[in-house]
């Protein structure tokens, strides 16, 4: 079997299980009242929405990959880490876990995948450098796609542009592995979105956006972009920009008001431009994709590049943030 063929064949087995699963799920959430209710605050959909979701994302890669493929030490570490994720947000799912809990499960997993030999590795930075950084890296884009995922389609939709994006980087240098697994990591993905796009009638829950987060942040490390631009290792940041970029502008707003970090608060870009600026929710998330796909074809052609094509790719990216954190943060006054 062809490379070609068995990374296609993972996609569309996943798929074809996620299509399935997922109204499964949904049935099993209805029964057992795992539902997420209106709270007319930060949920303010119609009529209460399962949300075991994730699951079905979860069972569609776990069976896919072991169907079609052979594990190793390194797809075995990540398969218990994003189990032991998986677990935690099932756990949470039901109310029951604290912020410090949720953290140190997350933490866990991290070093589940470190024992796996999976963890950032850059030539400029030494061991007891990469350690701490991956630990960081890893809890920033797991809580990233958690956060955003506030609005319908769009954690998973974001999720499934960024599998997309790792995967033709996988491609590009002819890693079977990690072009296998992101394969099927998109292929459970995007079965799920067709039940979750606007109106959802499944969510995530934290046990799925968590899940998917860990996959994206452990896929995205183990992942060669400089082999051409020494300076492509920004390539991950910009394929999860998206979502790293809510999660810091949340923390900012948060801290400008006096906070907690973990509060959960309509800060969020999503939120912002369907209340202040009236934006539906299928064109904020439809927005979100081709953000989403825009930084990940620049991650992709930066890979091909100079450094000096990086340093003023960097520029222009530092120029766009701060103008979206001032015009996200302008809505504010636009209202007063």
């Amino acid at each position: 079997m062809t490379n070609a063929i068995l990374i296609t064949l993972a996609f569309l087995l996943a798929l074809a299980l996620s299509l399935y699963f997922v109204p499964v799920m949904r049935r099993a959430a209805i029964k057992w009242g795992v539902l997420d209710k209106p709270d007319g605050r930060l949920k303010k959909q119609r009529e209460p929405v399962p949300y075991l979701g994730g699951i079905a994302v979860y069972i569609a890669f776990l069976l896919s990959i072991s169907l079609l493929y052979d594990y190793s030490p390194q797809v075995i570490g990540l398969l218990l880490a994003g189990t032991i994720m998986l677990l935690i947000g099932l756990v949470d799912d039901f109310g029951v876990l604290l912020p410090y809990q949720k953290l140190a499960g997350q933490i866990l997993a991290t070093f589940v995948l470190i024992k796996a030999g999976i963890y950032i590795r850059i030539e400029a930075f030494p061991l007891w450098v990469a350690m701490p950084l991956t630990v960081v890296w890893m809890l920033g884009v797991i809580n990233a796609v958690n956060i955003i995922d506030i609005a319908d389609g769009l954690s998973s939709g974001v999720g499934l542009v960024a599998a997309l994006a790792l995967m033709a980087v996988a491609i590009l240098n002819g890693n079977v592995t990690i072009a296998f697994l992101t394969a099927a990591l998109a292929g459970s993905i995007l079965g799920f979105l067709a039940y979750n796009f606007h109106p959802a009638k499944i969510y995530l829950g934290d046990a799925g956006s968590l899940f998917i987060g860990l996959m994206l942040g452990a896929l995205s490390m183990v992942g060669d972009y400089s082999l051409n631009n020494p300076l492509a290792y920004i390539a991950p940041a910009l394929i999860l920009g998206v979502p790293l970029f809510d999660t810091a502008f949340v923390m900012l707003m948060r801290a400008k008001k006096g906070l907690p970090v973990f509060l959960g608060s309509p800060d969020h870009f999503a939120i912002r431009l369907m209340r202040k600026r009236h934006w539906s929710a299928r064109r904020v998330a439809i927005a979100s994709y081709v953000v989403s796909a825009i930084l990940g074809g620049l991650a992709i052609l930066n890979m091909r590049f100079t450094p000096e094509f990086s340093l003023a790719l960097a520029g222009v990216l530092a120029i766009g943030v701060v103008a979206a954190t001032i015009w996200f943060n302008g809505m504010d006054r636009d209202e007063s």
